[in-house]
């Protein structure tokens, strides 16, 4: 449920913050005092179209925060959790949504920014908002299948995830499909440059990691003469020379006079012995790496050349030899199947039938369930209906086979959802044909029957907010009674607000909010507040009373006050 919601320099509205509860909600006031902005506000927050007129003048941003109650368990979570949104611990959810004076707009959900897409998936599980001139979801054509699907329960679900797993196999089989039979002309093209590509790359015999070890042979093969040098001229200084010949001298000078002095002269005598003995064995590697160093101009060519080869098929078919690799593996299938196309045009052509005829009779089952929904669904709504002074009343669910695009097309045509297309009709009076709901005319009739289906539908969509904008427009009598006592009753199972001007649907709610415009500082200013007792019983005299409140209208609206009490008691 809708906890809080606050609302700051929004058309007229300067600064208004409001508490709700569960149940029904009614919001009141005179003509222009700005309840259609409590509208505006919350359709921003769950992501609808703002515009910089919507600031209130002189001011740089409008701000809207609304505060959700929800449990655990709502669809909302599940959502957030895709959207990668972090959820918290208290079950609240509240959403920040900003809207500057340059048009720009700014979304938070738990203070973490979000697209308007995002914002938008959020909000569909949380409000939805039924004005007399805004089509929902319930009126847009193709949403009826979904909705008939949604009613028919969860045996059918879990058939259509079934079929939805096999459809996305025949997509799949059909894309292959066509992209062989379309590429006919473009493979023989292909089938010589693929020919070409094998061969080179066959021919190479290349294996993984031996562009690396040619490279470092490389580098010892083009300084070998370098290094020959420069060791032998080392192994000639330590050995050859006046290296350790210097050292051993060293040595036997130091042992001559080691016996006068012993205390130093022997520790200088152990380093320099210790060094001879390094030097010398220094010298003896040397002089065997020095043996192992080859000069060999040949061998250089080859792996020059072998590197040039690889480079060159780098550059061609990938940045290392396992790219290359894996693109020869690619080709030779590529080539297989247009060498082989026939074959494999057979086979792809008999899954694709395999498919087709599974498909078609799980959406045939599909079908068969929806009918039989489609029945139960058509009464549901005429009982709604007759609550709600249509007694006479016709609805039904039209189920057509999708229509055929080619008429040539011998075999039953398939989407995502099956064969069907679903279009809810309706008959308001005897003697007239059953139309598409989207064609009524009458606001009084679309109110009701608006009314009707969010009835059915409250259960099913877990939609924990509904809204509804004058949705009593163009009844009266017994027929906004009958929709003050429908509004009560679906407010058992979610929240529901209602802006309404008639004093039956007033009467009816469990918490009244008045709205009222004044002017403060030569300023206009929206206000809204919950109201009870006496100020309730003002609010509705006025709506029965107009302008004029007498001690009759305060009368007759404390009795309507009493009925309601009683009624929703019952």
């Amino acid at each position: 449920m809708l906890r809080e919601l606050s609302i700051r320099n929004l058309a007229v509205v300067e600064q208004v913050t409001v508490s709700f509860h569960h149940g029904f909600h009614v919001l009141t006031g005179e003509t222009g005092a700005g309840k259609s902005i409590i509208i505006d506000a919350l359709s921003l927050i769950v992501g609808g179209r703002g515009s910089a007129d919507m600031v209130r003048f002189g001011c740089q941003k409008a701000e809207m925060d609304a505060m959700f109650d929800l449990p655990r368990m709502h669809p909302v979570w599940h959502v957030l959790e895709r959207l990668g949104v972090e959820a918290s611990h208290d079950e609240m959810l509240v959403i920040r949504r900003e809207l500057t004076s340059q048009g720009k707009s700014s979304s938070r959900v738990n203070g973490q920014l979000v697209t308007m897409t995002m914002l938008r998936e959020i909000g569909e599980c949380l409000v939805n908002i039924h004005g007399q001139h805004e089509h929902q979801s319930l009126l847009r054509t193709e949403k009826h299948l979904e909705w008939l699907d949604m009613f028919a329960g969860d045996l059918l679900i879990e058939r259509k995830q079934t079929y939805k797993a096999v459809y996305k196999e025949l997509q799949q089989a059909r894309s292959a499909l066509r992209e062989l039979e379309d590429s006919a002309r473009h493979n023989v093209q292909m089938l010589d440059l693929y020919r070409f590509q094998i061969e080179e790359i066959s021919n190479a015999q290349l294996k993984v990691g031996e562009d690396e070890s040619l490279a470092e042979e490389k580098r010892k093969l083009q300084f070998a003469s370098k290094r020959m040098d420069n060791v032998a001229e080392a192994y000639s200084l330590l050995y050859g020379g006046a290296g350790l010949d210097s050292l051993n001298k060293a040595i036997i000078k130091l042992s001559d006079i080691q016996t006068y002095d012993p205390n130093i002269v022997g520790p200088l005598l152990e380093q320099l012995q210790s060094a001879y003995y390094q030097a010398e064995d220094a010298a003896f590697q040397l002089r065997d790496y020095r043996d192992t160093i080859e000069s060999d101009p040949e061998q250089l060519a080859t792996i020059e050349d072998r590197l040039d080869l690889i480079h060159g098929l780098k550059r061609k078919y990938g940045e290392s030899i396992e790219d290359i690799l894996v693109y020869y593996k690619s080709i030779v299938l590529e080539r297989d199947k247009i060498e082989n196309r026939d074959d494999y045009l057979e086979k792809l052509r008999n899954r694709e039938a395999t498919l087709y005829q599974s498909a078609l009779e799980l959406a045939e089952e599909l079908s068969k369930l929806r009918n039989h929904a489609s029945t139960r669904l058509a009464e549901s709504i005429e009982r709604e209906l007759r609550q709600l002074q249509m007694p006479n009343t016709i609805f039904s669910v039209q189920m057509d086979r999708i229509k055929q695009h080619d008429q040539k097309e011998a075999n039953v045509v398939l989407n995502s959802n099956g064969c069907d297309e679903a279009v809810f009709m309706l008959a308001p009076n005897p003697g007239e044909p059953l139309k598409p709901l989207n064609k009524i005319a009458s606001g009084g009739e679309m109110s009701r029957v608006m009314l009707a289906l969010k009835a059915i539908f409250a259960e099913h969509d877990q939609i924990p907010v509904l809204v509804f904008d004058e949705v009593d427009t163009g009844v009266s009598g017994r027929a906004a009674q009958a929709i003050a006592e429908k509004l009560s009753q679906l407010s058992r199972r979610c929240q529901i607000f209602s802006i309404t001007h008639l004093p039956q649907v007033a009467c009816m709610a469990d918490h009244h909010y008045e709205i009222r415009k004044q002017v403060v500082n030569q300023r206009t200013a929206t206000s809204i507040k919950e109201i009870m007792s006496n100020t309730r019983i003002e609010e509705l005299a006025r709506m029965l009373g107009g302008v004029e409140v007498t001690e009759k209208t305060r009368h007759h609206a404390q009795e309507m006050l009493d009925l309601a009490l009683r009624q929703k008691g019952a």
